[in-house]
């Protein structure tokens, strides 16, 4: 047992982990064990485990195994975090469970996968199950099938995907192992229970025998419906319901419900689509144009066998259609005919919507060649007809089907009601609107009539179909003229009808007769009534006074039928009037005056023509009495007009007589059943008094009255023709001025408006300018109605009226019209539906349109005008396109058949001339206005493709596109474009003008939709790649769209797609779900009244929970009626902004606009009283409120945002007990909320905060406490640091006691959560609240020395850093203060310590259980993972106390003393600044804060710091955290300004990789690939960022570089087994480093890598190999990238390498690549620069020391000379030298002479001083040659020399003696190492002593020592020339001031054995005791540090 003594004292997670099994075995015991304890299913313990628990189950001991299964059980049971770990674990469990031996590890296995399913995982298990059928052991993939097969047994075929299965199962069919086959045939028979015969086509090819044993056991199966018996964790309340049901005995809503689940499953989505255009033959065209008919024929069949494929894959048909057309419409051999209609029904049967789009063209002529007779031929005609209609809808076609229907031939009427008859049948009282039933009924009736009687069943049965469907409300309507035998037939036809849908719609058609009206079918009801003017037809007598029994009677526009349906009173009315009304015939006078007689007094009508006018007065008062008291059935009107207009009749002088007689007639139009008859009679006579001063307005009351008794419309119309038959012009212009007051009462349905516009042109052109100015007044009434349509009428009009126009329509623009207020039965009950008025204007729009005389344009379109738009000449092309546009213009409205057109045009969309593509716009912008709503039909083909232009990239292009599509759109409405896949097709283009475009396009539509087809899913996938889209603008305009899409589909099924999604994706997307949930607005309300009570009114229904739309992401909620003024002062017109809740105090409009938004949620009686003027009625409310709370707390929470609006009004009232009242609603308010864990989102948070802080200075003690029980606990739904701004806001105002109440509250906040909420920075707080110190009132500057004073108390003196200078007298207040309170700070950083991690803990349990919002922040999100990462508390109390920096441990030697300062918080950022300290200090400037930047700075840094750390594990943690915020947008920018501190840590994990890990035998290399495979992941995402690319910095750049090519050529890696994946990552990582990097410093970086690897003698040629095709690569970006590149740095630099490198030196290089790879360089910028290439040269300060300017200034008169002869080039070369040829010999012997004299001991400085001359002189003269032959001590010692000739010679200062090191030794230093290190290389495999001299100048300067400045040493073959600036800094320098804490100490070991391996690996090294005494005392520095480290 000797060795069990180690293990067993170990954690349960170590013990787990142990390589003994008997450890692991007692650790996944306890584990079991632990996971039966942990209550909590959101307890941390859980994610201790989430690493191990793939372990568990792919144990390698079967019996240890065992266990482990039970206990990943357990956690998947019962862990919130399980669903994590999904994919690991299944793949696990299929891969080493699955073939295991033992059955009992396959069903915990399988158990295992069927728990993940239930924890909502379905599909990443599903993926997993499938990727194991391709396993190669026939044990797995039995056992995936099998989990399979349970898993859709247990939980139904809703939850998991059949279509994968049934994709694969055929494939399993096939297998050699039978088991398989027989598992497959298993699995079959399950699917079929599910769905049925849905499974027959995709198995139709399987072996017959297998396809027979299927048949039979299919037959056995039960027929009942199944049911899933296991539910999803979010279904399990279902799942108690349905056991209740069950135990009760009643199934009733179970079955149901699944009713709906069996045809769930449509066979041809699992279908695979075929693609069949490219398989068409060649010659296909060619042949069904040619003359035999058998050519024709073989192409048909070519053709019928493709399209029998049951699924064709989308593409353009557009050609194929048209051919078969042709062959339909114009073939004579009918056998073709047939043929050619077979193939359109497989295409439309294939292709299902997408074949949509060529519905239009082929119907009509389907439809036109039913003539032919023969039943093969009308059979597949009918076929094909029938299977085009299932691709669109009936709209679409209605125009083709209607024109048809006029045809003279029978059978083709016969053959298209019939079609209208089976079409009827698909559709629903939905699907068919009134709109649409009013053509096709009117139509029908015609052919009811016809003489051949085949046509009237035809007809008949139609119209019966149609009763079923939509019920008799609807239809019978249009039936009223129809006969009774007709009408029975039509009812005995719709009795035989069977609906498609099952009965269903016929019961509820039937259902809808009788039962009061919901909603959607009361608008379609009545909408389409305005036509019983059209039926005139006489009705039967007996009828006249029967009570309407039926709601189906015809109701009057306008006056809607109660809702309860059966007739009230005014249905009945109505109906027996309008009886009369079409019946009563005129009398005679005789009869007239009886009948008169019977109910006048006699001596009244003896008076009536009296000469007396007295007289005739007084016989009219008699008249009026009688007329007052008469009951209206027996009020016979005609024989009492017929009276009044008896002589003198309407000829009357006398004004009173008439003024009377005008007003009996209004009253008997009013009282009695007044006919249009009777109103013929007076109306003549009442237009001609209607000019009269003192008759007029008598005359305008009577004719009000009848057109309330006839009707407007026909009342309007005789009264206009009466007055313009007349020449008065007043009485023209009175009868404009009472329309124009009519239209506004009555409204505008029905309206004859080409009557009405040539009426108002003859006043327009009247001379009398009161007609003139009348006329225009109406037509801006009408223009209310009408719309912008009816100024095309005018267009020809003088432009002076034409102005008088426009400025009349200008005053209505953007005023709603009014509603109706008269014309509306004032009989029927108040609570009329009033779904009809909303509509009425739409009606009036429609009705409009629709009588707009229509021009037919087709015959203009010719097939020359065509050819001419697609001709190959840009301008012929052009001047087609001229004419169509002349041709649309000239017929202003135009008819919807426009021929070739549209095809002609979409070519046009992609023309490469944009003017041509622009001018194509314009044009089909011109078509929508000139065609109307009947564009309808060409949206797929014309439409489509409009969209497709938004992706240009041209942005007037673009803006013309988006112009174009609103224009059609506000002709179409949005369903015709959401409908099918177009829309989604466009938004997976991944053209990111496209995306933004058309997402921008969605987002403005989409909130103004009440329903979108279900189609609009098919984009989300796309929208969720758009939300990663790697361009910027794309990303932020599908987060905009977000809540919209959500609006209409709703959050559950916009979660559910993204379960496609990559699991990093999905969180990020799922965050982004949750924030537009919050932002979600609600659907705009239908146009039902607001005041009906939505929730039956009764007290507890008060808040429904739809929360009123968040101001400031969406449009108002469409207001169903709006009033007028209000509209206008709230700024709201239907798509007006809703305003920002933010005031001073609040106006009008602000109270109106809440009003508003509060009707739809709260119950009428309790918004009277939340409104009401009186304070008791408030207070009544909030007592409700108080009651209400918990019984409606999810109504509350859904409408918080207004209910915290509507307290902030209560703060502006005066009353104090209505705010005591609030404020503990409030109080009660909150608690909930945090009890719900409910978080305030940013819009609930700004509207109600900074109104809750006004209260906090009110002058009641009892007030202001309120209000801080308040602030408190807002703390818990709101995070204190968004709190922190709003309290710090409030401070400025101007009450002192509200100043003094939040600098208290600011340090409460900074006492209960630390500095952290100081925001923006705690600095720039405390400056703030430090001002108040001088405050004139003493109870402000108390509050605000009180908490100056808590900070301290938090962080001691770094206050007074923090608080910037204060004046004298306020500094000692607060010292004063700081001496006198209690606490003292040394107790500080141990409170800060405790509190922080459980702070954070907080935070986070409270950011999962979120409802709403997102996350609070990234620093949250961070800290959860620092909490989540090892054991918190200890981690973090180890960095706070042992934070040791090189400098302190350097100096622990007593001569400097360094205090520990109190260490708050860990903060790298301070490390980061270079501290420059003039003498030593014994008061250290503290480690950690600097300035205290927001929490998220410092998460950040202490991640980064672990990214470098030693431990694998660490690392990996970091790096996912940095991963996850670099994937998320809106927080990557946290990541700014620590790119190259990350970049350095990431790469020093790279050399410890490369040096360390890799060499570590122990380490299992899975370890190591997964590390590499997160850094590299990582940094891809961040060179995805471009921001954050380019903020890293050359040095960091080259070490990048270094370290990813040093792991491209890592021989043991490529050894691995996914090594190659490793290399092809870095590989694309290098490409997107090298794309999206800072251009100039990935440049420069290149240059000195290539320049450092050349000279290193250990760098392999490989690596300088790749290090140039990383230059190749930069070169070819460099014609894109040339103008954002610092071109003088780049030649800095390439003048730094041919200093190093001359031109001989290069061309001794094995290879000859470096110097074509310069020279291409050169080149290129040459090329692109021109001659400004030699302006740039300002950074190099002695150009001749290279050969650069010399050789640009050859390349420059290369390329302008290039005739220039070789010998020209050869002088050139020769005067860019010495003339070498002449003199070489002397110059020879001259350099050997000084060299001479360098070599003896005498003559030394004199050599050296003639070098630096002849150097100086001769800058390119190659002084190589001498040097090549000596040693290395020499070479070093003439570079030495000559530097110090130079400093003294310029000035520069001398050779420094005080750093430690003789001066004799600084000159005559030999460098240590080859010439690597002597340029400070920065590469970690080979670290020289200048690394260590660098560290030890960064430790002296941070003691505070002197550190006067050495040079950096100039690479050795540059000895004789000073480089003009020091080669890049390495990040090196950076690495030692920025990461000196975090380097490992195993890094540590690792430098200093390299520093010793590079020492010996020198071929070169000379020992010198004074240089080896240089190293060793660093060495002996160095020992002493790691030392104190061990």
């Amino acid at each position: 047992m000797g060795d069990d003594s180690e293990w067993i004292k170990l954690p349960v997670d170590q013990k787990c982990e142990h390589k003994l099994w008997k450890a692991r075995l007692n650790g996944y015991e306890e584990a079991l064990k632990v996971f039966q304890k942990i209550k909590d299913e959101k307890s941390p313990e859980w994610s201790k485990f989430l690493g191990l628990i793939k372990k568990f189950v792919t144990d390698s001991n079967a019996v240890v195994q065992l266990k482990g299964l039970e206990a990943a059980l357990v956690y998947v049971e019962n862990a919130h975090v399980a669903g994590k770990t999904t994919g690991e674990v299944v793949s696990g469990v299929v891969s080493k469970v699955f073939n295991q031996p033992k059955a009992k590890a396959k069903e915990l296995g399988i158990e295992i996968c069927l728990m993940y399913i239930e924890i909502e995982k379905g599909e990443a298990v599903q993926e997993e199950l499938l990727k194991g059928l391709d396993n190669k052991n026939p044990k797995i993939i039995v056992a995936c099938i099998e989990t399979l097969r349970k898993a859709l047994s247990e939980f139904g075929s809703k939850i998991i995907l059949l279509k994968p299965i049934i994709k694969v199962l055929p494939k399993l069919f096939e297998s050699r192992e039978k088991a398989v086959r027989d598992e497959a045939k298993l699995i079959a028979v399950e699917i079929y229970r599910w769905i049925r015969d849905a499974l027959r086509p995709p198995l139709q090819n399987i072996n017959s025998v297998q396809l027979k044993e299927l048949e039979e056991e299919w037959v056995k199966l039960p027929t009942g419906a199944p049911k899933p018996t296991r539910f999803l964790r979010s279904q399990q309340e279902l799942e108690a319901k349905l056991e209740q049901q069950q135990s009760a005995g009643g199934d009733a809503e179970g079955g149901g419900d699944d009713g709906d689940e069996v045809p769930q499953i449509d066979a041809y989505e699992l279908l695979e689509a075929v693609e069949i255009l490219s398989k068409l033959p060649k010659d296909f065209y060619d042949k069904i144009e040619a003359k035999k008919w058998q050519e024709r024929k073989e192409a048909l069949e070519a053709v019928e066998v493709l399209v029998k494929n049951p699924k064709l894959e989308a593409g353009d048909y557009a050609d194929l259609v048209k051919a078969l057309k042709k062959v339909v419409g114009k073939d004579t051999n009918v056998m073709l005919v047939a043929l050619a209609a077979k193939c359109l029904t497989g295409l439309a049967v294939g292709l299902r919507k997408k074949f949509g789009q060529y519905a239009g063209h082929v119907v009509p002529t389907i439809l036109e060649k039913f003539k032919e007779k023969k039943p093969q031929v009308v059979q597949a005609l009918q076929e094909a007809i029938d299977a085009i209609f299932l691709t669109t809808t009936l709209q679409n076609i209605s125009e083709d089907v209607l024109a048809v229907m006029d045809n003279k031939n029978p059978t083709i009427k016969q053959q298209t009601s019939l079609f209208i008859a089976r079409s009827f049948r698909h559709c629903t009282a939905s699907t068919l609107p009134k709109s649409l039933l009013k053509p096709f009924c009117a139509a029908l009736l015609k052919h009811i009539n016809d003489s051949a009687p085949e046509v009237r069943d035809a007809a008949f049965e139609a119209l019966g179909t149609a009763l079923k469907v939509v019920g008799e409300k609807a239809v019978n309507p249009f039936l009223v003229d129809v006969d009774k035998l007709k009408l029975d037939k039509i009812k005995e036809c719709s009795e035989k009808v069977e609906l498609v849908n099952g009965k269903k719609a016929g019961l509820a058609a039937e259902k809808k007769e009788f039962k009061p009206v919901p909603g959607r079918t009361a608008v379609s009801g009545a909408a389409g009534d305005k036509d019983t003017k059209d039926i005139s037809a006489p009705k039967p007598g007996p009828l006249k006074k029967a009570p309407a029994t039926k709601a189906g009677g015809p109701p009057k526009k306008g006056k809607p039928t109660a809702p309860g349906g059966t007739g009230s009173a005014g249905t009945k009315n109505k109906k027996g009037l309008e009886t009369k009304e079409i019946v009563e015939s005129e009398l005679s006078i005789e009869v007239c005056e009886e009948k008169a007689s019977a109910v006048l007094p006699a001596t009244c009508i003896q008076l009536l023509d009296s000469s007396n006018w007295k007289e005739r007065l007084a016989c009219m008062e008699e008249f009026q009495k009688a007329v007052e008291l008469m009951d209206r059935t027996e009020m016979p009107c005609q024989a009492l007009v017929r009276m009044l207009a008896k002589k003198p009749g309407w000829k009357e002088t006398n004004f009173q007589v008439m003024q009377m007689k005008l007003h009996i007639v209004a009253l008997i139009a009013q009282k009695g059943n007044f006919s249009k008859t009777s109103a013929q009679i007076v109306l003549d006579g009442l237009v001609d008094k209607i000019g009269d001063v003192k008759c007029g307005n008598n005359a305008k009351e009577a004719m009000t009255a009848i057109a309330e008794a006839c009707m407007l419309p026909w009342t309007a119309e005789q009264v206009m023709s009466m007055a313009f038959s007349q020449k008065n012009p007043k009485n023209q212009s009175e009868t404009l001025n009472w329309l124009s007051n009519a239209i506004k009462e009555f409204g505008f349905s029905g309206l004859n408006v080409k009557a009405f516009i040539s009426n108002v042109k003859t006043a327009l052109a009247a001379t009398n300018p009161a007609v003139r100015t009348s006329a225009i007044t109406l037509l801006g009434v009408m223009y209310l109605y009408v719309g912008p349509s009816l100024r095309m009428f005018f267009e020809d009009e003088k432009p002076a009226l034409l102005s008088q126009i426009d400025a009349e329509f200008e005053k209505m623009q953007g005023q709603s019209p009014p509603a109706p207020t008269r014309g509306i039965s004032k009989h029927t009950t108040s609570g009329t539906d009033e779904g009809e008025e909303g509509d009425e204007p739409d009606d009036g729009g429609n009705d409009v349109v629709d009588l707009l005389p229509r021009t037919e344009i087709s015959d203009k379109i010719t097939s020359e005008l065509v050819s001419k738009i697609s001709d190959k000449n840009w301008k012929i092309r052009k001047e087609g396109l001229d004419e169509v546009a002349g041709i649309i213009n000239e017929a202003k409205f135009i008819q919807p058949n426009i021929g070739e057109l549209p095809t002609a045009l979409k070519g046009r969309l992609n023309d490469s001339n944009k003017i041509l593509v622009q001018q194509t716009l314009n044009i089909l912008q011109q078509l929508a206005v000139a065609m109307g709503p009947n564009i309808k039909q060409h949206v797929k083909n014309l439409g489509i493709p409009i969209i497709t232009v938004l992706g240009d990239s041209k942005n007037n292009v673009r803006a013309a596109a988006l112009a174009t599509v609103n224009a059609w759109a506000e002709q179409t409405g949005m369903k015709e474009w959401l409908e099918g896949e177009d829309l989604s097709e466009e938004l997976k283009k991944e053209n990111p003008f496209l995306r933004q475009e058309l997402l921008g396009w969605l987002a403005e539509k989409l909130p103004t939709l009440r329903s979108t087809p279900t189609d609009l899913i098919l984009c989300v996938p796309h929208l969720y790649s758009c939300l990663e889209d790697r361009n910027g603008d794309v990303r932020k305009k599908a987060q905009d769209a977000l809540p919209f899409f959500m609006m209409h589909l709703g959050y559950e099924k916009m979660a559910k797609a993204t379960g496609k999604l990559k699991p990093t994706s999905k969180d990020q997307v799922l965050a982004m779900l949750e924030k537009a949930k919050a932002n979600m607005p609600a659907k705009p309300a239908a146009p039902a009244k607001a005041t009906s009570k939505p929730v039956g009114g009764s007290a507890p229904a008060k808040f429904q929970a739809s929360s009123a739309p968040v101001e400031d992401s969406v449009s108002s909620t469409v207001e169903p009626k709006p009033d007028l003024k209000k509209a206008k002062t709230v700024g709201v017109s239907s798509k007006a902004k809703v305003l920002k809740w933010n005031f001073t105090t609040p106006r009008d409009e602000y109270i109106e606009q809440l009003k508003t938004q509060m009707s739809s949620c709260v119950a009428k009686w309790l918004q009277d009283e939340l409104f009401h003027s009186d304070f008791q009625h408030h207070n009544k409310a909030l007592a409700v409120m108080v009651d209400h709370l918990e019984s409606e707390k999810e109504g509350v929470i859904g409408c918080l945002d207004l209910i915290l609006k509507w307290l902030t009004l209560r703060f502006f009232d005066t009353n104090t007990s209505v705010l005591m009242k609030a404020l503990e609603y409030l109080k009660l308010l909150f608690t909930l909320l945090s009890e719900e864990e409910y978080h305030l989102t940013e819009n609930e948070a700004s509207s109600f905060i900074p109104y809750l802080i006004l209260k906090v200075g009110e002058p009641k003690d009892v007030i202001r406490k309120d209000v801080r029980a308040i602030l408190n606990r807002m703390c818990l739904v709101y995070p204190a640091s968004k709190m922190f701004p709003f309290i710090m806001e409030g401070t400025k105002s101007k009450n002192s006691k509200q100043r003094a109440e939040c600098l208290e509250e600011l340090g409460c906040l900074v006492e209960s959560y630390g500095m952290n909420v100081c925001q923006p920075t705690p600095g720039k707080a405390l400056k703030e609240i430090a001002i108040h110190i001088g405050d004139r009132d003493n109870a402000v500057r108390n509050a605000a020395l009180n908490t100056i004073v808590t900070v301290y108390n938090v962080h001691g003196d770094q206050v007074f850093k923090l608080i910037g200078t204060l004046s004298e007298k306020d500094m000692s207040m607060l010292e004063e203060r700081i001496k006198r309170s209690a606490k003292r700070p040394s107790a500080a950083p141990v409170k800060q310590v405790d509190e922080k991690p459980q702070r954070t803990q907080s935070i986070n349990s409270n950011a999962n259980m979120l409802r709403k919002g997102p996350v609070e922040d990234i620093s949250s999100k961070l800290n959860q993972a620092r909490n989540m990462s090892g054991h918190p508390e200890a981690a973090q109390m180890v960095r706070r106390e042992f934070q040791l920096d090189l400098d302190e441990i350097e100096n622990d030697n007593g001569t400097v003393r360094c205090e520990m300062p109190e260490l708050v918080q860990h903060k790298l950022d301070d490390i980061f600044e270079p501290v420059l300290i003039p003498e030593p200090k014994i008061r250290a400037v503290s480690p950690h804060f600097d300035d205290m930047h927001s929490n998220t700075a410092s998460t950040i840094n202490f991640i980064i710091s672990q990214v470098a750390s030693g431990d694998i594990n660490t690392s990996i943690q970091a790096l996912t955290q940095i991963d996850e915020v670099l994937r998320q947008e809106d927080k990557a920018e946290a990541m700014s300004g620590h790119i190259d501190q990350f970049l350095i840590a990431t790469f020093m994990q790279l050399r410890l990789i490369y040096n360390t890990h890799m060499a570590d035998e122990k380490l299992e290399k899975d370890e190591i690939i997964k590390l590499y495979s997160c850094i590299i992941g990582n940094m891809i995402s961040l060179f995805q960022i471009e921001s954050l690319a380019r903020e890293a910095s050359t040095g960091v750049l080259k070490d990048l570089m270094h370290g990813l090519i040093t792991l491209m050529l890592d021989s043991r890696i490529e050894d691995l087994e996914e090594g190659q994946q490793v290399i092809r990552s870095v590989n694309l990582l290098v490409v997107k480093v090298l794309e999206k990097s800072d251009q100039t410093n990935i440049l420069s970086a290149l240059l000195v890598l290539l320049q450092d690897s050349l000279l290193a003698t250990a760098s392999s040629p490989k690596f300088s190999e790749l290090v140039m095709k990383c230059l190749w690569r930069m070169v070819r970006l460099l014609p894109d990238t040339i103008n954002s590149i610092n071109l003088d740095r780049i030649l800095l630099d390439i003048h730094i390498f041919m200093k190093v490198f001359p031109k001989e030196k290069l061309k001794q290089c094995k290879s000859e690549f470096p110097i074509r790879t310069l020279k291409t360089l050169l080149h290129t910028l040459c090329k692109l620069k021109g001659p400004k290439i030699l302006d740039h040269l300002t950074m190099i300060d002695n150009k001749n020391e290279s050969e650069l300017e010399a050789h640009l200034c050859r390349m420059m008169k290369h390329s302008m000379d290039q005739t220039g002869s070789k010998s020209d080039k050869e002088t050139e070369k020769g005067a860019s030298r010495i003339d070498e040829k002449s003199s070489k010999a002397k110059v020879n012997d001259f350099l050997a002479e000084i060299f001479k004299k360098i070599g003896s001991k005498e003559n030394t400085k004199e050599g050296l001083a003639e070098l630096y001359e002849y150097k100086k002189k001769y800058s390119d003269a190659d002084i190589e040659p001498f040097l090549k032959n000596s040693s290395q001590f020499f070479q070093s010692y003439v570079e030495r020399g000559l530097r110090v000739i130079e400093m003294e010679r310029e000035g520069k200062g001398r050779i420094p003696t005080s750093t430690g090191i003789s001066s004799q030794m600084e000159v005559t230093c030999v460098p240590a190492t080859s010439t690597v290190s002597s340029i400070g290389n920065t590469n970690g495999e080979e670290v020289g002593p200048s690394v260590y001299l660098e560290r030890l100048k960064i430790l002296r300067q941070r003691c505070g020592l002197d550190n006067t400045k050495q040079d950096d040493r100039p690479p050795l073959t540059s000895l004789l020339s000073k480089p003009a600036v020091p080669t890049v800094a390495s990040s090196t320098d950076m690495l030692h001031s920025k990461l000196s804490q975090l380097r490992e100490s195993r890094e540590q070991h690792q430098h200093s054995d390299l520093d010793s391996n590079q020492t010996h690996s020198s071929g070169t090294v000379t020992t010198s005791s004074s240089s080896t005494a240089n190293i060793d005392d660093l060495k002996k520095r160095l020992e002493r540090i790691k030392s104190s480290r061990k």
